[in-house]
């Protein structure tokens, strides 16, 4: 279930190859942004509708963790999270590269509505689990992006530690943890699916938003 979200934080550029094909450096903390409560919705098979008229819309593939307990220094990762899921990290592209040159927040490239949809939550396995098998995002039936937990820039210990340092974590918080390379554009009629360990978790349609 979706409900109860509180914060919705995101990592950017945890991926070297991901911050390299954009062109950007890599960070040498994690890079934190945050997208509204909002924009958190269900990867269920249906129609998902995305402003389209506002430039290319990029998806970006990532493991979602969710925090179980209020945060506390020395606290493994394994004990705070409760449940994990896979969602996109949706960006108007365009918007972004033009916020990016002004030196504007990235609210409006990353928070719009329905920027964030996510598989449902599942029992958090631990971050070795995780880190055994690849997610996948397929785009009308083809792969475009493969990730592994494991080729993080930042570990999942490293970014909530990071996160309940500086900003607080607790019960209902979730986090982006970053994506791998391969994003790319979408437009109205395409079909994502989330997988993980070769088995598909969420999907939706693509629709352009009036």
């Amino acid at each position: 279930m979706l409900t109860n979200i509180r914060n919705v934080y995101c990592v950017g550029r945890n991926y070297k190859l991901h911050a390299e094909e954009l062109g950007n450096a890599v960070p040498d903390e994690p890079m934190i942004f945050m997208k509204p409560s909002h924009a958190v919705v269900a990867l269920d098979g249906e129609w998902l509708e995305l402003p389209a008229s506002k430039g290319e819309v990029h998806y970006e593939a990532e493991l979602v963790i969710r925090i179980g307990q209020d945060y506390k220094p020395g606290v493994p990762v394994d004990e705070l999270v409760d449940a994990y899921a896979f969602g996109i990290d949706f960006t108007l592209r365009d918007v972004q590269t033009v916020i990016k040159k002004k030196g504007h927040p990235w609210t409006a490239a990353k928070g719009f509505k329905n920027s964030a949809p996510i598989t449902a939550f599942q029992t958090f396995p631990g971050a070795a689990t995780l880190q055994e098998k690849d997610f996948t995002l397929t785009k009308n039936g083809v792969q475009v992006q493969r990730g592994n937990i494991i080729n993080m820039i930042f570990s999942l210990q490293d970014i909530v530690d990071y996160v309940g340092h500086h900003y607080g974590l607790g019960p209902g918080d979730i986090i982006f943890t970053g994506t791998p390379e391969g994003v790319g554009a979408t437009m109205a009629g395409d079909v994502l699916e989330l997988a993980w360990a070769g088995e598909t978790l969420g999907a939706c349609t693509i629709k352009a938003a009036e």
